[in-house]
């Protein structure tokens, strides 16, 4: 009887927390969206300022720079962050010209973030894999290989920001790229292990606390 009594109650507590929870979830997200309306809200009118325009058939520039923002707020369940975000300007003798260059300099901007992020990650979980010095050293210099590499390996990013101006005879683009922290953690893991293959010193165990993130 206590048994049953005990599970009502428990059920009954999961019932009233419930509706909080998605509550509080709710608010986070509006608290989200508030900051990023407020930031893009300034930050478009400094672009407008300096004469950047968006091409016709676009979101407008607020639209974009608040999804950006949003981007930049957003996390997962566990609190980490959703995605990486990176700006990058360029200037050609026309505006597809200006945009291939920002975008491969976002790229770039992008890939430094991803080697960075991980290699913080990997340096942490060397000491949980209980390595020697000789084996550290090893899983140190294929991160530095890795993070040469990463770039070249990152799939489909996500434009959430374009725009131009004119500058004499050129045009300047300023371009936003994101990319997910979920594929780009999951491809990072994918290319260390594959460095890591030929290294038989590593145990497969201990790759496996090192990649534990």
């Amino acid at each position: 009887m206590k048994s049953i009594i005990s599970i009502m109650v428990a059920i009954v507590v999961i019932l009233i927390s419930t509706p909080s929870m998605a509550q509080s979830d709710k608010q986070i997200k509006k608290d989200i969206r508030d900051k990023a309306m407020k930031q893009a809200r300034k930050e478009a009118k400094k672009l407008k300022k300096d004469g950047f325009k968006v091409t016709p058939g676009q979101l407008p520039m607020e639209k974009q720079i608040e999804n950006t923002w949003i981007a930049r707020y957003q996390t997962t369940d566990d609190g980490s962050k959703k995605w990486f975000v990176a700006d990058a300007r360029a200037v050609g003798e026309t505006h597809s010209a200006a945009k291939l260059q920002a975008i491969e300099v976002a790229k770039v901007n992008l890939a430094g973030q991803i080697g960075t992020e991980v290699a913080g990650l990997v340096e942490t979980n060397i000491a949980n894999a209980q390595l020697n010095a000789e084996d550290a050293a090893s899983v140190t210099e294929t991160m530095a290989t890795f993070k040469s590499i990463i770039g070249s390996k990152m799939g489909r990013t996500n434009t959430l920001f374009e725009a131009d101006k004119t500058i004499g005879k050129n045009k300047e683009v300023f371009i936003t790229l994101s990319y997910s922290y979920e594929d780009a953690v999951n491809t990072a893991k994918d290319v260390i292990r594959n460095e890591m293959k030929d290294n038989m010193k590593i145990q497969s165990e201990q790759l496996d606390k090192i990649l534990d993130f």
